[in-house]
């Protein structure tokens, strides 16, 4: 069975190598809806790898962090940290949270899954729309700023599109960060004005009202279908 990354061990680690501040730091922080330690985990994955002791602490206190398995949970925590700074920078909230870990863990894993869909079928969004690719560099969690772009498109006129995907909701927050990697990516790749896309499994009213008033933004709600196939098996 998985074990996520042992927090208290981390804690201590990352002291012994001369970092107790930035641990109190990261212990100290204010998450007031957080039913998990996502968010601190995420920070102390990132400390650990800006002074280069993650690959150490792996090695000798998490295995499991060495995993695929390991790695994606990793992810999950670096973006439970870009959404608790987002909503801290925009509204001075904590992330939503829609449940204990497990359910959180089941909304990440269908954000990335839908995100991987879409990136090789961008024709089912838009006809002519292509994944962004530049050398190694694709449209795949496109870095930009202090965050990251779901998808990152250019459509049939050669004009980039910003695509922000949400496995639940859509909220009036989104339409903000969305319009931020906008700006971004006019200031930085050029060709502007790019567009934006908001993907959700639903979308709600105010948000649908806000978008109305912003040129350029387009909305789009996703339904899941499941097939059940049988399976030939050996008489």
């Amino acid at each position: 069975m998985y074990k996520p990354i042992p927090l208290m061990v981390a804690y201590a680690f990352a002291t012994e190598h001369g970092l107790q501040a930035e641990v109190e730091s990261i212990r100290r922080l204010d998450l007031r809806a957080e039913p998990t330690d996502r968010v601190r985990k995420g920070y102390m994955i990132a400390l650990l790898e800006e002074n280069g002791l993650l690959a150490q602490f792996i090695e000798e206190h998490w295995p499991d962090g060495g995993t695929p398995l390991g790695a994606t949970r990793r992810r999950m925590c670096q973006e439970a940290v870009r959404r608790y700074e987002n909503a801290e920078r925009e509204d001075g909230v904590d992330i939503d949270h829609e449940g204990p870990e497990e359910a959180e863990d089941l909304r990440f894993a269908l954000e990335e899954h839908l995100r991987d869909f879409l990136a090789k079928n961008l024709e089912r969004i838009e006809k002519g729309l292509r994944l962004y690719q530049e050398n190694d560099v694709t449209g795949i969690e496109f870095s930009i700023g202090d965050g990251r772009i779901d998808l990152l498109a250019i459509d049939e006129s050669g004009k980039y599109v910003v695509i922000e995907l949400k496995a639940s909701q859509g909220r009036n927050k989104t339409l903000g960060q969305l319009l931020y990697y906008m700006g971004l990516i006019d200031q930085h790749l050029g060709n502007g004005p790019c567009r934006g896309m908001i993907i959700a499994g639903e979308i709600t009213p105010d948000l649908i009202v806000a978008a109305s008033r912003v040129q350029g933004v387009t909305l789009g709600q996703y339904k899941m279908t499941f097939v059940i196939e049988p399976v030939k098996q050996n008489a």
